[in-house]
């Protein structure tokens, strides 16, 4: 029994209520380093009883095992309570020359590996091998992971094939999830899509993306969901530490400067980085989610304490006053 209900937010094509907060299941599937199949349990155990009832997962992360650790946590939770997504995109195929560790980041065997796969019958063998892997019934809203190279057959198989499932009820929401906004809102305004994951494109330190997917979410209806509003790391300490990334690289001078920046005014105003980083995107009205990675139980706890603070006001005028943020974003009313 969850000791904690959060607030959530409707995705409007499928009815389905996502908590503002959502876990992010990639650093369970061994993102950078090993976790042990009892912390991975902890994080999700901790996720449900601080009411966090979004779930989202891959096949790429730790080739299968993020999904297979997810499924298995989840089992026995009542299934009309919490939503689940995944991606498809990336099929996972015997490794004809099996390496030591996986290529891709993750520390696991390279006993599989990724075959990209945008076409319909990808999408639909994706979504059935997702199912045996996490031992659920059903996928909520689905994805197609990182098509940056792919945009024709992504736009013309993958996408229409969703379409179908959902409107077979098979799945609620589709879309697309990319560390890029350009082609995000090409789904949202060319494709049947209903929903995108957009990663690190709208932050204390980029906002570009009010330029082209906000304005096609709001002409197509669509919602957006937040993920890497830490940026990498740069903003989830209440100073960037040494060695801080950006995008998985080490963070420019430039960008370090306006961390630091932000974090003055933020220690001002009584508030921090980390938590003023994720009430800002909560704060755009087509924004349903951010969700952030949690490995540990101690992890959840923090993000939950995060998403649940309240930004004094006078936080958001001096960013604008000083150019730190955007005169166009939208920032909390209260």
């Amino acid at each position: 029994m969850s000791t904690t209900t959060l607030p959530t937010r409707t995705l409007p094509t499928s009815g389905l209520e996502l908590t503002e907060l959502g876990f992010g299941a990639a650093v369970i599937g061994n993102l950078y380093r090993e976790t042990s199949d009892e912390d991975a349990r902890g994080a999700v155990d901790a996720a449900w009883e601080a009411g966090i009832r979004y779930f989202d997962t891959a096949p790429h992360y730790g080739l299968g095992l993020s999904e297979r650790r997810l499924g298995a946590a989840l089992a026995g939770r009542p299934r009309d309570e919490f939503v689940l997504s995944s991606k498809v995109g990336r099929l996972l195929v015997p490794n004809e020359e099996p390496t030591e560790q996986d290529t891709e980041g993750f520390a696991v065997p390279g006993d599989v590996r990724r075959e990209l796969d945008y076409s319909r019958d990808g999408v639909l063998r994706s979504i059935e091998a997702t199912l045996q892997r996490t031992g659920l019934d059903r996928i909520d809203v689905v994805y197609v992971h990182d098509p940056d190279e792919h945009w024709r057959q992504a736009a013309d198989e993958a996408l229409p094939a969703l379409a179908e499932l959902r409107d077979q009820g098979v799945v609620g929401s589709i879309g697309a999830g990319m560390n890029q906004s350009a082609m995000l809102a090409r789904f949202l305004r060319e494709t049947a899509a209903d929903v995108v994951m957009l990663a690190g494109r709208y932050t204390l330190l980029e906002q570009d993306s009010l330029d082209d997917v906000f304005p096609a979410a709001e002409e197509s209806g669509g919602s957006v969901v937040a993920v890497g509003v830490f940026n990498s790391g740069l903003l989830s300490r209440d100073r960037p530490a040494p060695g801080a990334k950006f995008d998985y690289a080490d963070a420019p001078p430039e960008l370090l400067r306006r961390a630091h920046a932000i974090a003055d005014v933020c220690e001002r105003r009584g508030t921090t980085l980390p938590a003023v980083a994720v009430a800002f995107p909560l704060a755009h009205p087509r924004v349903v989610n951010v969700t952030l990675g949690m490995r540990t139980a101690d992890q959840v706890q923090r993000n939950a304490g995060l998403v649940t603070q309240t930004v004094p006001p006078a936080v958001w005028e001096e960013l604008r006053a000083e150019g730190l943020l955007r005169e166009d974003a939208p920032v909390p009313t209260a």
